[in-house]
């Protein structure tokens, strides 16, 4: 997945520790794309209505079976989950560390990975109280290992018994039963937090739709796509984040706008690496719409820029960004520590659709990317927004 900001954020593409490539012994699996890796009840601000072949109702949109888990979540917020913090207060090892000096050393651990991997967003993290900080990492690096299964170097090994097994630790995880080091800062943050165990075996369910699929039939099935690896991450850590105390907006919408900017930054994501996922032999966008825009999947493979590619391209690009306006709301709702690397994120992942634009639309040949300057010249303006406070909505 492509390197994005949490609650936002999808793992960085492409980049892989020892520390994460503990997972599960003698797993693999095909290699997937630098891409990948996100309602008549509700009514988001794209308007889509279209119905996936592949949904197992047919009479329900992806919209609407992702608009469940949401409402799922929130409720948990709602109802202020009991707290089932594990017991890391007593043993003591042979080594004179009890094992409460264990789980600091865990989410220590996780946040040198995010330093590394998500260096723009682990510096707005350290806006946050300390042991939303800590969270944090711990989702953004279990996120990273369940990507660096199927993107990672071992990714030609991985089949679907190792990710079924990967959703098993996740279980046990999610009882207090972590692995190693790692699992353990999450056991412990999900323990603290009103965080759903859905959003996580999505995101397990995303992995498994990279070993075999490669072409997205129409958009409500690149939709539940999106959600999957990435409008999970906002589900899984905006109860970290938290909502503003002043906030009137409702829960739900709060969950939906953080719904919304993981698919809006994973619908950048492939419209950037169209031409990488090409060479794959991948197509990440809708085959309905090219057909009715007169290309196929040739003219992509041949990588021209023609006009009948622009005039697609420019519909692509306007569907992300009503996905990153849609966010914007919610954005402004999070927690005053919460909102500036999350503003950062937005703003900087929404600038490769304007490079993607400086590029003549050419995402075949040339990879569109926010430059230094750019980054320096958004993140004080992200702080800002930051400080402008809630909206009343």
């Amino acid at each position: 997945m492509a390197g994005v900001l949490l609650w936002v954020v999808c793992p960085k593409e492409n980049a892989t520790t020892t520390q994460l490539l503990s997972l599960i012994p003698g797993s693999g699996k095909q290699q997937r794309p630098s891409s990948s890796r996100l309602c008549s009840r509700v009514k988001f601000s794209t308007k889509v209505s279209a119905f996936s072949s592949a949904v197992a109702n047919p009479a329900r949109s992806s919209e609407e079976k992702v608009y469940e888990v949401v409402l799922k979540q929130a409720a948990l917020v709602k109802q202020q989950r009991r707290v089932r913090a594990l017991d890391f207060t007593s043993t003591v090892g042979n080594d004179g560390m009890n094992n409460w000096d264990l789980l600091n050393e865990a989410y220590e651990r996780c946040g040198e990975v995010c330093a590394e991997y998500a260096k723009t967003f682990y510096l707005g993290t350290l806006l946050m109280t300390p042991e939303r900080r800590r969270a944090v990492w711990a989702i953004y690096v279990w996120c990273r290992r369940t990507d660096e299964l199927v993107d990672g170097p071992n990714a030609s090994h991985i089949t679907p018994r190792a990710l079924d097994r990967w959703e098993k630790r996740l279980d046990d995880l999610f009882e207090g039963r972590p692995y190693d080091m790692l699992d353990a800062a999450l056991s412990d943050t999900v323990a603290k937090y009103p965080v759903d165990i859905q959003p996580f075996r999505d995101m397990i369910e995303g992995m498994r739709l990279d070993l075999y699929k490669s072409r997205y039939m129409n958009f409500d099935e690149l939709y539940l796509y999106c959600y999957y690896v990435a409008g999970t991450v906002g589900l899984m850590s905006v109860p970290v984040m938290g909502i503003a105390p002043k906030s009137k907006a409702t829960t739900e919408s709060v969950y939906n706008a953080a719904l919304a900017l993981g698919i809006a930054n994973q619908l950048t994501n492939i419209l950037r690496d169209v031409g990488e996922d090409a060479r794959r032999g991948r197509v990440y966008l809708p085959q309905d719409e090219l057909a009715r825009a007169g290309l196929s999947d040739e003219d992509i493979f041949r990588g021209e820029v023609t006009d009948k590619w622009r005039s697609f391209m420019k519909d692509q690009i306007q569907r992300a960004r009503k996905f990153f306006d849609e966010a914007e709301s919610g954005v402004a709702q999070l927690s005053a520590a919460s909102r500036w690397p999350v503003w950062a994120s937005l703003m900087l992942y929404r600038q490769i659709l304007d490079a993607i634009e400086t590029n003549d639309y050419d995402n075949f040949t040339k990879r569109a990317y926010v430059g230094k300057a750019k980054k320096f010249v958004s993140l004080p303006v992200a702080y800002g927004k930051a400080l402008m406070g809630v909206y009343n909505r």
